[in-house]
C-alpha cells in the first residue's frame, strides 16, 4: 500500500525563500505546488485597485482578501490529497503558526482529505532577512524596511506549534533534501 500523500506547508518570513523551497520540495516529491502569491496574486491585485490601495501587506487589503486567498490554496490541496496527490502549500501561514487552534483546524482538514500535514518553517537570522529584503528591492517591502524592528517582531517569530525548522541560509539542495528526508 502506498503511503498517504503529504501536505507540506512551507512558511517563513518574506524573502526567506518559501517559493524556492516549495518548488524544490514539490519537484522532489512529484507533488502539486500551490503558492499563495501565484494562485491569488492577479485577483488580489484587482481587489487592491478596487479598494484603492497598493499596500499588499496593509490591513485594508489583508482583511478583505486573507480568508479567500488561504481558502484557495487549502481547497486546492484538499482536492489534490483526495486524489492521492501530495501538495506543497507556500504561504506565510501567520495566523495558523501562531495559534494552536487554527493550526489544529487546518491540519484536521488536510488529514480528513487523506494527507499527512507538516509545517515547515524557514528560519533566517534577522540581519540576513533584512539584507534579502533590500536585495529583492520590491515595492511591497518598503514599509517593512522603513520599520525593521517592527517588521521583525511581527513576522519572524518562530511558530508556536510543532514544525520542522529549516535553516534558510543552507543551499537549496540541502534544504530540499532535509525536508524530504524528514517527512519520509
Amino acid at each position: 500500500m502506498a503511503p498517504a500523500p503529504v501536505a507540506v506547508l512551507v512558511s517563513g518570513p518574506p524573502a526567506a525563500g518559501k517559493s524556492t523551497l516549495g518548488a524544490g520540495v514539490a519537484a522532489a516529491l512529484g507533488a502539486a505546488l500551490l503558492d499563495l502569491d501565484v494562485l491569488t496574486g492577479p485577483l488580489t491585485a484587482v481587489v487592491a485597485r478596487l479598494l484603492r490601495t497598493d499596500d499588499l501587506d496593509g490591513l485594508v487589503l489583508a482583511e478583505a482578501t486573507r480568508t479567500a486567498r488561504y481558502e484557495t490554496i487549502v481547497a486546492g490541496a484538499v482536492d489534490c490529497l483526495r486524489c492521492g496527490t501530495s501538495a506543497v502549500l507556500v504561504a506565510p501561514f501567520s495566523a495558523e503558526r501562531a495559534d494552536a487552534r487554527r493550526w489544529a483546524a487546518l491540519a484536521a482538514r488536510l488529514t480528513a482529505a487523506g494527507g499527512r500535514p507538516q509545517l515547515v518553517w524557514l528560519a533566517l537570522p534577522p540581519d540576513e532577512l533584512l539584507s534579502r529584503l533590500r536585495a529583492r528591492g520590491a515595492d511591497r517591502d518598503a514599509a517593512k524596511l522603513a520599520d525593521p524592528a517592527g517588521f521583525l517582531s511581527r513576522t519572524a517569530a518562530v511558530p508556536a506549534i510543532p514544525h520542522l525548522q529549516v535553516d534558510a541560509t543552507w543551499p537549496l539542495r540541502r534544504q530540499t533534501d532535509f525536508v524530504v528526508a524528514a517527512i519520509g
